[in-house]
């Protein structure tokens, strides 16, 4: 084995002495040998810590028994790698009936291999140096071994080595699966680090799906470029934090065949936490039934944070099995939900989907424990009924409102009331996307507090979620009339306001309708598209067009067929049996489709924009999809449509999905929505800043080497820099990340002191 560099080392001890802090035993990889822990470089499980736990939790169990039950909860008998470590991961976290007999008699007892709840009770050990040998010989830098489990692999590189970068780390965890894959039946997540970037994810991920741990509290974000590895440790690693994580944040989504393992960003950690703990006390008999909202920007993983919620909650001992409803207000949230939910089933179990209304009347009616979908139009009075029955008094239903600000208005009558006449004593959260000041009814009002808020800022400093760029390529309008000029302003300005169904409103949009869907406007519209897109999108980018009407794009449909250049497109839009032109329901030419698709059909058309191998490659639309809809290669947003405010800001997010090989989503504007994107963007952060996000720490280095007393001279002079180099390993290593961090932080912005966020690059 090759001499690692200095810098490497004391990375790694300074590491291991950071886990020592929070209680973690010690040993060396020579030390397990030597002390007769490990018999083989073949063997990744410590039998006698498991053993030894085993024996301790479960005494009641023969000694002889203990080895058996060992070895069955460290053989997942699966033939693929990832199919092992998810039937590891359910004995680990759900435990297993195990049946053992004495003196004729048959016990089947319920046994864990963690004991969750007392994390004290648990043996936490770090190894390095750990020689382990499979197809080949590796050896990862640290391992943390619980009860003898190898449950986390740390990969590190040299800070000081530029060209050894956390990308390299990620690399030899990928090769790891492949030459030691028996380590990776038992892993629950990976950390790479150079210490300039520390992030977790599971071992068979893309790279662009590990993230950074920014927060060690759930409060502060630290954004800070340098030291994330403290950070981290005291962020996650603490031994409660730790078990809770494996246990309850780590979820395997099954979709037909293909499994994919997914683990909680740090702001679903302890946003989740937080709405748990509001949770138990909104719904005890002293609570108000008010949870609270939790804001989590869109794109940035509510699904899942949904997810990781309801199945904590189920779970919950003071819930008492509580029965769960996901409320929505449109079919396709719905669907993306449910299926979120359904592909998780390892996770929570069962899901109803309430298909009308009879149907949730019984489900609410039924039994407790149960997690039941609906949308909010459900909860409908029947005829003759001057409000709805009471289905349930129970006061351990928990009602989720997605996008909650969509579907809370109408305490008078409307559905939203006959919910609560429905289930009187349920407590209410709120889940959106939606800054809540976007929002004319007092969402804090009907759900509480804001729990916990993720802005989109954050999201894309993070990485959560892409940046977004914005591209000014206007086309005239067709003006004929003389006011049309001020009627285009106040259509732009109104768009996505309250008076969308006034009938001022409707006509105003129809006269703009006219002059943006002239065939010579459209006409220079497909071309322009088709050129733009075909010039800059990677083989494995899609695009999204937005138009005005269901006329306008069957129109633009037409012209992009025209040219011989431009990709496979499909229109998705809503039907009107007593308007549509018969054409619109008939198979077009170069499609096995109409316009007016089925159910099925668009579901079939998803897959295709969702397949970044699928030549597919337009989709043009009008409302649908622009909403909850969830393609990672779509890249492009053409918008040729009015929009503003919370409308305008879900329609973009469909491009800022993380992606490999996305550096970011592009808006296109035809139609002039900038204004409109500016306003939203200032609402949808907490800074309200513009720009984009970019923040380069070399400067300081440069800085540094060519001018070294200015920067001495940027030290304040209440730190000490005597004899810096004589503190221990730990404090050391935070002493130069925190200078490292002032000086940044002094350079990029030396009269403020201070980071402004930024979203979007402007390019007119």
């Amino acid at each position: 084995m090759a001499t690692r560099p200095l810098g490497e080392t004391e990375f790694e001890e300074t590491t291991i002495e950071r886990l020592k802090r929070l209680g973690y035993d010690y040993l060396h990889a020579q030390e397990l040998f030597q002390r007769g822990e490990r018999n083989s470089l073949h063997e990744v499980v410590l039998y006698g810590r498991l053993e030894a736990f085993l024996k301790k939790a479960y005494p009641a169990i023969p000694e002889h028994e203990i080895k058996r039950l060992a070895q069955v909860l460290t053989a997942p008998d699966e033939v693929k790698l990832i199919n092992r470590n998810m039937h590891f991961h359910k004995m680990l976290t759900k435990g297993l009936e195990f049946s053992y007999e004495v003196n004729d008699e048959t016990y089947t007892p319920h046994v864990f291999p963690i004991d969750w709840e007392h994390p004290e009770n648990n043996d936490f050990l770090v190894v390095n140096q750990l020689s382990i040998e499979g197809r080949m010989s590796r050896r990862p830098d640290i391992v943390i071994y619980i009860n003898g489990l190898p449950l986390i692999v740390f990969e590190l590189k040299n800070p000081n080595n530029e060209q050894a970068t956390v990308y390299d780390a990620y690399t030899q965890i990928q090769n790891y699966t492949y030459d030691i894959s028996q380590l990776f039946n038992y892993n629950a997540f990976v950390v790479i680090s150079d210490n300039v970037e520390t992030k977790h994810g599971m071992p068979f991920a893309d790279y662009d799906f590990f993230a950074s741990w920014k927060s060690i509290d759930g409060r502060n974000v630290d954004n800070n470029r340098a030291n994330t590895m403290r950070t981290l440790i005291e962020g996650l690693f603490p031994k409660d934090r730790l078990l809770n994580y494996i246990r309850n944040f780590i979820v395997f989504l099954e979709e037909g065949s293909k499994i994919t393992k997914v683990g909680a960003k740090y702001h679903q950690f302890f946003g989740v936490n937080f709405a748990v703990n509001e949770a138990i006390r909104a719904t005890r008999p002293d609570g108000d039934r008010k949870i609270g909202v939790m804001y989590h920007t869109t794109g940035s993983g509510k699904s899942l944070s949904m997810l990781f919620f309801v199945g904590i909650l189920s779970r919950h001992p003071e819930m008492e099995n509580p029965s769960i409803v996901i409320q929505v207000d449109r079919n396709d949230l719905d669907e993306q939900l449910h299926d979120t939910f359904v592909q998780g089933k390892s996770y929570i179990g069962h899901v109803h989907h309430a298909e009308n209304t009879e149907q949730l009347r019984t489900l609410l009616r039924g039994e407790a424990g149960q997690i039941i979908f609906s949308t909010i139009e459900k909860f409908r009075k029947k005829e003759g009924e001057t409000r709805h029955p009471v289905l349930s008094e129970r006061r351990n239903i928990v009602v989720i409102a997605d996008e909650a600000h969509r579907t809370q208005a109408g305490f008078a009558g409307g559905f939203a009331a006959q919910l609560r006449y429905a289930l009187p004593n349920a407590s209410y959260i709120g889940f959106t996307g939606t800054p809540v000041d976007f929002v004319d009814n007092n969402t804090e009002e009907i759900f509480g507090h804001i729990i916990h808020r993720y802005d989109m800022a954050q999201a894309v400093e993070d990485k959560a979620t892409l940046p977004i760029y914005y591209e000014s390529r206007l086309i005239p309008l067709d003006l004929s009339a003389g006011d049309i000029d001020e009627k285009y302003r106040k259509i732009i300005e109104e768009a996505g306001g309250d008076d969308e169904e006034s009938e001022s409103y409707k006509r105003k949009w129809a006269a703009l309708e006219k002059v943006v869907g002239t065939p010579k406007r459209l006409r220079r519209l497909a071309k322009d598209i088709v050129s733009h897109f075909n010039q800059v999108a990677n083989p494995f980018q899609k695009a999204m067009i937005v138009c005005m009407s269901r006329r306008i794009a069957v129109d633009l449909y037409n012209y992009l067929r025209e040219i011989p250049e431009c990709p496979p497109v499909e229109v998705i839009m809503t039907g009107d049996v007593s308007k549509d032109p018969k054409e619109w329901r008939e198979v077009q030419p170069g499609s096995k489709y109409a316009h007016i698709k089925s159910k099925k059909e668009q579901e079939e058309v998803k897959a295709k924009l969702r397949d970044p191998e699928d030549p597919l490659k337009f989709v043009i639309v009008v409302d649908m999809w622009l909403t909850g809809m969830d393609a990672k290669p779509l890249s492009y947003l053409y918008i040729d449509k009015p929009m503003k405010g919370h409308n305008l800001m879900q329609a973009i997010a469909r491009v800022n999905r993380v992606f490999p090989g996305k550096e970011g989503g592009v808006v296109v504007d035809y139609i002039g929505i900038a204004t409109s994107l500016k306003e939203a963007t200032h609402k949808y952060t907490q800074s309200g800043g513009t720009g984009s996000p970019t923040y380069d720490i070399s400067e300081a280095v440069n800085i540094f080497m060519d001018h070294l007393e200015a920067v001495r001279g940027f030290i304040p002079s209440k730190i000490d820099m005597q004899n810096w180099r004589a503190k221990p390993k730990i404090e050391r290593e935070d002493f130069i990340a925190d200078l490292v961090n002032i000086l940044l932080t002094h350079i990029s912005h030396p009269s403020r002191g201070e980071r402004k966020d930024f979203l979007f690059r402007f390019s007119e």
